[in-house]
């Protein structure tokens, strides 16, 4: 069982920066791809970015490419959201998650190739 834990949300301005940051109890944490996603009032849960295993291989949505970042510790069990240039659609609660099959199955988008989720954080950004 992984437990997981985010941390970084806030209020922001538009244009504004912050970084999220997922640790996760595992020491094995290195066995999981891991993903970041986003959920904001009335709409679905959303993918937003995923990495590999190893950090080497990295996955974003078309409405973050060239704003947000994925990385990851694995020494720190730890997984980052970097996120710039950030405006009001960015306004969100933001999950963690840590899959065992989506390094199998190359599906780092859906909610449903992953097994454990934190518990969130919330992101407004103010226009």
């Amino acid at each position: 069982q992984v437990q997981l834990v985010e941390s970084g949300g806030g209020l922001v301005q538009a244009g504004g920066s912050l970084r999220l940051s997922c640790a996760a109890s595992e020491r094995t944490f290195s066995r999981y791809a891991m993903g970041w996603f986003r959920q904001a009032p009335g709409k679905e849960r959303e993918f937003v970015a995923g990495i590999s295993r190893s950090g080497s291989t990295t996955f974003r949505a078309d409405s973050v490419k060239g704003r947000f970042t994925i990385s990851r510790d694995n020494a720190k069990n730890t997984v980052y959201l970097h996120m710039n240039s950030l405006n009001p659609e960015d306004t969100a609660v933001y999950y963690c998650a840590a899959s065992t099959s989506a390094t199998r199955s190359g599906n780092y988008f859906a909610t449903t190739e992953y097994d454990y989720w934190g518990q969130g954080t919330q992101v407004t950004v103010s226009s």
